[in-house]
């Protein structure tokens, strides 16, 4: 990416690319409505999160839009001097981990999909760990 396109600190990197996510999903990146490269305030250890939107009104009493239900996914910007070394770790483990939960996520009876859900990787000390969230 470009300097002049960048939109993150020059110490702040994203750990994966769009072609990452799209290599380890596969087919299911077209269930995927949003893919967020964020620049917000630093996410202390998340590097990467998934979310399910179930179909449900966040307006009083007005509808839907179908654009706002299904997957959305949030990489996480890292410090730029660990990008290569949080980077390996994600592709080794968070991403088949992701094309899980993906695939489960698509799989879901109604009960589940009709919740929102989040998933979120956390990596501390070099060691990765995911957990759904409320």
């Amino acid at each position: 990416m470009t300097a002049r396109n960048r939109r993150l600190p020059r110490h702040r990197a994203w750990p994966l690319t769009t072609t990452d996510v799209n290599e380890c999903l596969g087919p299911h990146m077209a269930r995927v409505r949003d893919l967020e490269f964020l620049t917000g305030p630093d996410s202390g250890t998340i590097v990467l999160g998934a979310a399910w939107v179930a179909p449900h009104s966040r307006n009083h009493g007005s509808g839907v839009h179908p654009d706002s239900v299904g997957i959305t996914i949030g990489v996480h910007p890292v410090d730029a001097t660990e990008r290569a070394a949080v980077r390996a770790v994600l592709r080794a483990q968070a991403l088949p981990q992701l094309h899980e939960w993906v695939t489960r996520a698509v799989a879901a009876d109604e009960t589940w999909q009709l919740t929102d859900h989040r998933h979120y990787w956390r990596l501390t000390g070099g060691r990765l760990t995911h957990r759904d969230e409320a």
